[in-house]
C-alpha cells in the first residue's frame, strides 16, 4: 500500500515537472515575437553575385529598445533606430547616402492560453530618409543617387501567427501586413515613381532553444525566412498585373558551434533597391555575410 502511494506521488510530481518544463521551452513571449519582426543586424561579405554595383559591404544595424511593464506583458512597445550603409568598392571607398530609419512599433498579443500557438497584432510607424538636400532628379532626368533628398514617412500594420512544429522542434511564424505612405507625408517629387502602398507577407522557421540549456547552445543549427512584397499603386506607369511589382527574398542562416552570438547567411533579393535613393533600380543578387543571433536557435 506504502509502495503504490509513493508511486502514486512520483507521479504526480514527475507530470507537475513535465508540465512546467513544457511551459518554460514552449511559452513565446511577445518581445521574441518582435525581433522576429523587426529583423536581425548584419554585415555582407564583399562577394555579392548580381545586378548590385560592387560593394565592400552593406551593414544593417537593428538595435530595438523595448518598452513593457515586464517580460511576460501583452502589450509592448518598441523603440528602432534602424540604420542602413552600403560601403562601396570606388576611390576612397565612399558610404553614400545611408538609410535613415527610425521607427516606433507597438505590439499586443491577442491570446496567451495556448503554449503552442499565438496570434499578435502590431502597428508601425517609421521615417525613411538619407540625410541628403540635393535635386532629387537630374537635369538630364535621371535620379540623383549621390545627393538626392529622400523622405518618406509611413504606416504599417499587421498580424502575426505562432505556432510550433513538433516534428522539427522549431517555432513557425507568419506574418501579413500593409504599409501606407499617405499623401502629405512623402517628398512630393516621389510620387509616380516611389509605390505608396505595399502588402508583406513573411514565413520564418526559427528552433529556439533556452539560454541555460548549455547543451542546446553547443549545438550547430539552421534557419529560413521568406519574404514576399507586392506593390500597389501608380508608379512608373507599371501594369496592374506587372512582375516589376513583386519583391522576393529568401534567407538561410547557419550558426556553428564555435560561435556564440553570431551566424553565417545567405541570402537571395529579387526586387525594387530598398536603400532610399537607388529605388529607381531592380537587384537579382545572391549575397552572404555574417547576422547577428538575438533568437537562440
Amino acid at each position: 500500500m506504502k509502495y503504490k502511494a509513493k508511486l502514486t506521488l512520483a507521479l504526480i510530481l514527475f507530470a507537475f515537472a513535465a508540465r512546467s518544463q513544457e511551459n518554460k521551452e514552449q511559452k513565446m513571449e511577445l518581445t521574441l515575437i518582435s525581433q522576429v519582426n523587426q529583423g536581425n543586424s548584419y554585415i555582407t561579405f564583399p562577394t555579392d553575385i548580381g545586378n548590385i554595383e560592387p560593394l565592400w559591404f552593406e551593414g544593417n544595424v537593428i538595435p530595438n529598445f523595448y518598452l513593457r511593464k515586464s517580460k511576460n506583458a501583452r502589450l509592448m512597445g518598441v523603440l528602432t533606430p534602424q540604420i542602413i550603409i552600403r560601403m562601396y568598392q570606388e576611390e576612397s571607398y565612399p558610404v553614400r547616402t545611408p538609410s535613415y530609419m527610425p521607427q516606433i512599433t507597438v505590439y499586443y498579443k491577442l491570446n496567451d492560453k495556448n503554449q503552442f500557438k499565438s496570434s499578435s497584432v502590431f502597428l508601425r510607424a517609421a521615417h525613411h530618409s538619407n540625410g541628403q538636400d540635393g535635386d532629387l532628379i537630374l537635369e538630364d532626368g535621371s535620379f540623383n543617387h549621390n545627393s538626392g533628398d529622400f523622405s518618406t514617412n509611413f504606416l504599417e500594420a499587421g498580424l502575426i501567427k505562432t505556432n510550433l512544429n513538433r516534428r522539427f522542434n522549431a517555432y513557425q511564424f507568419f506574418k501579413t501586413s500593409f504599409e501606407v505612405h499617405p499623401n502629405g507625408f512623402m517628398q512630393e517629387e516621389l510620387e509616380g515613381f516611389y509605390s505608396q502602398y505595399r502588402w508583406h507577407n513573411a514565413f520564418s522557421i526559427f528552433k529556439l532553444s533556452s539560454r541555460n540549456n548549455q547543451e542546446d547552445l553547443k549545438k550547430s543549427a539552421f534557419s529560413i525566412k521568406g519574404e514576399i512584397t507586392w506593390m500597389f499603386g501608380d508608379f512608373n506607369q507599371l501594369d496592374v498585373f506587372s512582375a516589376e511589382r513583386l519583391n522576393l527574398s529568401l534567407t538561410f542562416y547557419y550558426h556553428p558551434k564555435f560561435l556564440e552570438d553570431i551566424g553565417l547567411f545567405v541570402q537571395y533579393y529579387h526586387g525594387t533597391d530598398y536603400y532610399n535613393m537607388y529605388f529607381d533600380h531592380r537587384l537579382d543578387v545572391l549575397r552572404f555575410g555574417f547576422m547577428t543571433e538575438k533568437l537562440r536557435f
